[in-house]
């Protein structure tokens, strides 16, 4: 049985892998199911054996993606300094992940504003891994004395409502499509955390 679910675990993340290459290369829309079917070396009917459609696909793909970007955040707020500046550079880690993705991998960016629409669970969860990590590191920050006694949830919550501008793909693309440079915006985003994290630090 375990042979089995294995087998099963590898063929989907082989066609995960495929579509992900045709997404990359021809676009999210543009690609058909019989695309990856063929890049795959199977029937259509096989895909469906494993996805019900496409849109199941990308969720699959998106979930990785963002999987991937929690842990690049995990490594940073593990990592050394203060508990301030490895908040600061985990938010800015993730906004520069988005506009690297906007300018380099464009047609995957128009996937994760799929996913977005089509499969908010994805998303949430998402955000409810990154929320957990920074709501970690305001605790301890906190306890070495480096920010005020608050909730350190809360505290979070609200970072995440203030930086939405820096962090949210559609609003990122708004921006740029729009003619702000990104040194604009990472030049903004740098002056409203120094804003937030001026609210938090514990006044000695």
């Amino acid at each position: 049985m375990s042979a089995a679910l294995d087998s099963q675990a590898a063929t989907r993340a082989r066609i995960a892998d495929a579509a992900e290459g045709l997404f990359r290369r021809l676009g999210y829309q543009k690609t058909a199911v019989a695309d990856i079917a063929r890049e795959c070396g199977m029937s259509p009917a096989n895909v469906y054996r494993f996805f019900a459609s496409k849109s199941a696909i990308n969720e699959a793909i998106a979930r990785r993606l963002l999987d991937g970007l929690v842990a690049e955040v995990e490594a940073i707020t593990a990592g050394n300094g203060s508990a301030e500046s490895r908040l600061r550079r985990a938010i800015c880690t993730l906004h520069q992940r988005d506009i690297t993705l906007f300018f380099q991998e464009k047609r995957l960016h128009d996937m994760v504003t799929a996913a977005m629409t089509e499969h908010w669970g994805v998303i949430e969860r998402f955000i409810e891994a990154i929320l957990v990590v920074w709501t970690r590191l305001i605790a301890e920050g906190m306890a070495r004395g480096e920010f005020r006694p608050m909730d350190p949830a809360h505290a979070a919550f609200m970072i995440k409502q203030c930086t939405m501008l820096w962090s949210h793909p559609i609003l990122i693309a708004e921006c740029l499509d729009h003619g702000i440079e990104p040194e604009k915006l990472l030049a903004d985003l740098n002056a409203a955390l120094d804003l937030l994290m001026a609210g938090m630090r514990l006044v000695k």
